[in-house]
């Protein structure tokens, strides 16, 4: 199934091993390290990043949704292609 992360960027749940907050130090240094390697995707348009996605492929995922929306969306099945949002359609 794939989930509307914002913006219009669509990931595959079943690949999705994490859903975190971007704050804590050990975070960070994730993110910074995948930027390093080529291994960061950075869906949030240029947005604050409120969330991390870590996929199966040691690839991270940035976006400017906060986790419990995105957790929320995969738990409900809503965001999938073609069903994004009345708010964020325009």
């Amino acid at each position: 199934m794939l989930i509307h992360i914002g913006f219009g960027n669509i990931v595959n749940t079943s690949k999705i091993i994490a859903i975190v907050s971007p704050d804590s130090a050990p975070i960070k240094r994730m993110v910074q390290s995948a930027k390093e390697r080529g291994l960061a995707i950075d869906a949030t348009q240029g947005r604050k990043t409120k969330s991390v996605l870590v996929m199966e492929n040691s690839q991270v995922v940035l976006s400017a949704l906060l986790p419990e929306t995105i957790a929320g969306r995969v738990q409900a099945g809503q965001g999938e292609a073609g069903e994004l949002p009345e708010s964020e359609e325009a």
